[in-house]
C-alpha cells in the first residue's frame, strides 16, 4: 500500500480569492417546468434533426477543428449584417468571449466597469483576471443612471465597459441616447452585449462604423442553440487581431462549427420561435401585471423579472409544484423581492402561472 504524503491535499496552493467563492450555481431541473435560465422551449422539427445527425456524423472527430472557420464568419457575418471592414471573432459561448476581452486589457490597476445589476460574469472574469471592478447602480426602475455612469467613468477611466442590451436580469433596454454618451466618453472599450437580440430586435451593430471603441457581443445560446455553445464578438479588425492573440487555437468544437453552419441555412426555423416567444412574453407579462400581489416589469428579453413580497416563499412553492424559476432576492440590493422567469411554450407559461397563483395565496 502506498504511503499518503498528507491527510488532505494542500489547497494553499489555489489563489485565496478563488477558495473564497463558491461555484456558479447551475440547479438540477429533472423533472421540472425548467423555466430559470433564458432557454428557447421548443427543440427542432424532426427532419432538420435528421439532417443535423447526418452532418454531425460526416464531421472528422479524429482531427482538431480549424482555427479560423473563414468560410463559416464569412456567412455569419453576412446573416447577421456585419459591416464591411469590420471581422467576427469565434468563442466558446460569450462567457469564453468575455474573459478574453478582459484578459487582453487587464494591466496593473486596470478597471472593468458596468451597471448593476447586471450579467454576473463581467464582474466574476473581471476579478478573476485580476482588474478592479465598479458596478454603478441602476434607478429603481432599473433604468440607467446615466449621470452616475459618466462620473464613474471620468473617476475610474475603465479599460473595459460592458453593457447588456437588453440587461439581464432586469430585461429592460437602456436609452439609445445615454449609450451614445457612454461611447463619447468612455476612454477604452465599450462592449454592447446584445444575447437578447431575437426578443428586443434593436442592434448597435451599425454603430461598428461610427464608434472606433464599440464591440459587439452576441450568443446563439438565446435563439435556441444553447447546447452548441457558440458565442460572437463583432468588432473592428485591429481589436479582433489583438484578441485572437489570446483565443485557445481549437476553441470552438467541430460540432458545434457544423451544427451551427447547417442552422445558418435554417434561421427561419429560429425566427419563427423567437416571433413566438415574444408574443407569448406579452401574454405572460400582461397576465402577471394583473395578479395581485405582484410587479411585473417590461422586458425585451426572453424572460421576466417580477418582485413579490416574500420571494422565497413564492420561489419555494414553486419548485413544490414542478416548476424552477429563478430567485434573485439577495443578489443586489435593488433585486429584493424579485423573481425571474423564462417566456416556455404556452403550456409551460400557463403551468408557471397556476403554480404561482396557488404560490402567493400559501405566502399571504
Amino acid at each position: 500500500m502506498m504511503d499518503r504524503f498528507g491527510p488532505r491535499p494542500d489547497l494553499s496552493v489555489i489563489r485565496d480569492d478563488v477558495r473564497a467563492i463558491k461555484a456558479y450555481p447551475v440547479p438540477s431541473a429533472v423533472g421540472f417546468v425548467k423555466l430559470d435560465a433564458m432557454e428557447n422551449p421548443f427543440s427542432l422539427p424532426e427532419g432538420l434533426q435528421q439532417q443535423l445527425g447526418e452532418r454531425l456524423g460526416r464531421q472528422a472527430l479524429n482531427r482538431y477543428p480549424m482555427s479560423d472557420p473563414r468560410g463559416f464568419k464569412e456567412r455569419l457575418g453576412k446573416l447577421v449584417g456585419l459591416p464591411a471592414g469590420m471581422q467576427l471573432m469565434l468563442g466558446n459561448g460569450s462567457d469564453e468571449l468575455i474573459h478574453l476581452l478582459i484578459l487582453a486589457c487587464a494591466k496593473p490597476g486596470a478597471t472593468v466597469l458596468a451597471p448593476a445589476p447586471s450579467f454576473v460574469m463581467y464582474e466574476m472574469s473581471a476579478r478573476f483576471d485580476h482588474c478592479k471592478y465598479v458596478g454603478v447602480p441602476l434607478k429603481e426602475n432599473f433604468a440607467l443612471d446615466t449621470v452616475r455612469m459618466l462620473e464613474a467613468i471620468e473617476e475610474h477611466r475603465p479599460a473595459i465597459v460592458f453593457m447588456a442590451y437588453p440587461n439581464n436580469p432586469t430585461g429592460n433596454l437602456f436609452e439609445r441616447s445615454a449609450i451614445e454618451m457612454i461611447l463619447r466618453a468612455a476612454p477604452g472599450i465599450v462592449v454592447l452585449d446584445e444575447a437578447y437580440l431575437p426578443f428586443a430586435q434593436d442592434t448597435w451593430m451599425p454603430w461598428l462604423k461610427r464608434a472606433p471603441n464599440l464591440l459587439v457581443l452576441r450568443t446563439l445560446s438565446k435563439l435556441g442553440l444553447a447546447g452548441i455553445r457558440l458565442g460572437y464578438l463583432a468588432a473592428d479588425v485591429d481589436w479582433i487581431e489583438q484578441f485572437e492573440k489570446l483565443r485557445p487555437p481549437y476553441n470552438v468544437s467541430v460540432l458545434t462549427l457544423a451544427a451551427a453552419d447547417l442552422m445558418l441555412e435554417h434561421m427561419s426555423i429560429l425566427d419563427s420561435q423567437a416571433a413566438s416567444l415574444r408574443s407569448e412574453r406579452a401574454k405572460l407579462l400582461g397576465q402577471l401585471q394583473g395578479m395581485p400581489g405582484v410587479r411585473a416589469f417590461e422586458s425585451a428579453a426572453n424572460f421576466i423579472l417580477f418582485r413579490v413580497k416574500d420571494a422565497a416563499t413564492v420561489f419555494a412553492g414553486l419548485k413544490q409544484r414542478g416548476v424552477l424559476i429563478k430567485n434573485l432576492a439577495g443578489s443586489h440590493a435593488l433585486l429584493e423581492g424579485c423573481l425571474r422567469v423564462t417566456v416556455g411554450t404556452a403550456a409551460e407559461n400557463e403551468t408557471f402561472v397556476k403554480a404561482l397563483r396557488a404560490s402567493l395565496n400559501v405566502g399571504q
